[in-house]
Parts: C-alpha cells; structure tokens; sequence
C-alpha cells in the first residue's frame, strides 16, 4: 500500500486521493452521527482522529509542503468562520469556549511547513498523530471511564485520559521513529519522554491550546533528542 502510494507521481492524482479521503471521513461521522448514543463528542472524535491521518497520505506521497501548508490556512480560516456562522455544528460544539479546530488547522499548516521545508517530515507526523490519536483516544477514554478526576486552570480532566494520552503518544513516537533511531534504548527514551510531554501538556487545554501545543512541542522535542541522542 505505501509502496503503490509512493510510486504516484501527478500532485494532481495525490491530491484527489487525500480529498478522497477527507470524503470518507466525513461519510464515516455522518453514520456515526446517525447511529450512535453518545451524541456529538464521537462524531467529534472521528473527524478529528480521521482527518489527522491525511498526515500519512501525505508523507507517503510525498506531496509538497505548501499543499499542506495551504490546505491547513484554509481550513483555520473556515474554523474561525465557522465560530461566528455555525458551518460546523457538530465539531464545533464541545460544551465550553474553545479553538480547538483553528488550533488544529494551524498546527498542520506550522508542522508541515517547518519539517516538510527541512525533509524531514517524519516528525511533522508524529506531531500530529500524536494530537489526533492521543487526545482523540485520551478525550473518549476519560469521558468514558473516567473515574479519577484532577482539576487544572478549571479544567477537569482525569487520570484514565492523561494516562491514555501517554500511552498512544508513546506508541506513536516509537513507531515513527523506529526508521530512523538504531538503539532500542534511545527509542524507548524518546519516546516516553515525548509521551509524558504530551501528556501533561494535554491536561493545559484551556480554549483548546493543547491542539496547538501537543503536536508542535511533542514534534519539537522529539526532533530535538534525535539530533542530541
């Protein structure tokens, strides 16, 4: 699959393929909208977990930086539309004040800009991943079974999901970066401290910053132990 991917050569065809993508993701919250019990968090969850793995298409297609750059400015435009004009209800809406979703689109656009301009988008990746697969899991994990709560700037979290955001965060990074680090030992150091820095910058998400500072400090961090390691 990621051989077939790269072999793509026309932006033109790569870029079908990642709007193609955004569309199933969108068909996906749709039916969850429709079907499940739990109301708009999960349909929140899918949008934000499933658009961040465009992030994957487009490392291994190789699209050009200011594609990404410029698909992320567009869509932190149409986030802050969307808070005065309600375009999207169903993502928007968290139960508090929050820019989340423009934090979001500008930390792929700041990622992809920063690592794609130094060829070395892999860590591009693993910040986002690390926001949409360990704050997506780590927000459904504490709403779910939450059961240990912690209050930070008035925000309540839970251990279950800080725990959670550790957990995938760390996965994450040992598996972007087990390309590129030879000893195990460095590998797993890396990675768990990316993972407890993600973790307890998830739990500062006043107005959403965390989708701003999770992927770019996690990316940062670890591009900075890589080149010192």
């Amino acid at each position: 699959m990621i051989e077939w991917l790269g072999a793509v050569e026309a932006v033109e065809v790569k870029v079908a393929i990642a709007v193609l993508w955004l569309a199933l993701v969108g068909l996906v919250a749709i039916g969850v909208d429709r079907l499940a019990v739990e109301g708009s968090e999960l349909v929140r969850k899918v949008v934000h977990i499933g658009t961040g793995n465009i992030v994957l298409l487009a490392w291994w297609m190789k699209i050009p930086g200011w594609i990404g750059v410029s698909a992320g400015i567009f869509f932190a435009i149409v986030t802050l539309a969307s808070y005065r004009f309600q375009l999207l209800p169903r993502i928007d809406n968290v139960g508090r004040k929050s820019f989340g979703t423009f934090f979001y689109a500008v930390s792929i656009a700041v990622l992809v800009g920063w690592f794609w301009g130094v060829n070395r988008p892999e860590f591009g990746v693993l910040g986002i991943l690390v926001m949409t697969w360990g704050d997506g899991l780590a927000g459904l994990v504490g709403k779910r079974f939450g059961r240990h709560r912690y209050q930070l700037w008035g925000m309540e979290k839970s251990w279950e999901g800080s725990l959670t955001m550790a957990i995938v965060a760390t996965l994450v990074s040992a598996l972007i970066l087990s390309n590129i680090v030879d000893s195990t030992v460095q590998l797993i150091t890396i990675a768990f401290t990316v993972g407890i820095l993600s973790a307890v910058l998830e739990a500062f998400s006043n107005l959403g910053i965390d989708n701003l500072t999770v992927p770019i400090l996690s990316a940062a961090i670890a591009y900075s132990l890589v080149s010192i390691i």
